[in-house]
């Protein structure tokens, strides 16, 4: 849209929102549209071009070989053994925080009425870490959260034994 049209309009629209008199911007007339004709779709599917010269097989792509025999043949990597799970010297396995929360968090699920999504563990310290469980509004009742909250020590007690929070 062009300038002048666009003034036009925007003078219009405000001289009818204050009420003003007609001004000369208003006399600006906007230019005919275009006569453009549709696209046309070709009917095989296909943009239409130039047909191939007769006798000439079509062009293969630069990066395709010629034959089989001259492909590089595909190199897959090898599958690298899982990362070996430091421990101290009493033999406790060291974890992130995220990591224990997602254990404490899985333990909790085995627990009946549980809820799906809402809760969050929170785990905290250092030589002895602890872990708090914090549920969101509505995910659970009062009585159920008084309940999985008296399990999370006992439940801490028990991982205490085999994870220690890595720092």
């Amino acid at each position: 849209m062009s300038d002048d049209v666009k003034d036009a309009g925007l003078v219009a629209m405000i001289s009818s929102i204050l009420g003003g008199h007609k001004r000369a911007a208003d006399s600006v007339v906007p230019p005919p549209l275009i006569d453009v004709p549709p696209p046309t779709v070709p009917t095989n599917g296909f943009e239409p071009g130039e047909p191939p010269a007769p006798g000439l097989a079509p062009a293969k792509p630069e990066n395709e070989p010629a034959n089989a025999a001259e492909a590089t043949p595909v190199v897959t990597k090898p599958v690298e053994p899982p990362a070996k799970i430091a421990t101290t010297p009493d033999g406790k396995q060291l974890l992130p925080a995220e990591a224990i929360a997602d254990l404490v968090l899985g333990e909790l699920r085995k627990l009946d009425d549980f809820p799906a999504s809402g809760a969050s563990v929170t785990v905290y310290g250092y030589r002895h870490w602890n872990a708090m469980i914090t549920f969101a509004p509505f995910s659970t009742s009062f009585h159920n959260a008084t309940r999985f909250r008296q399990a999370m020590p006992d439940l801490v007690f028990k991982l205490r034994r085999f994870v220690e929070l890595e720092i």
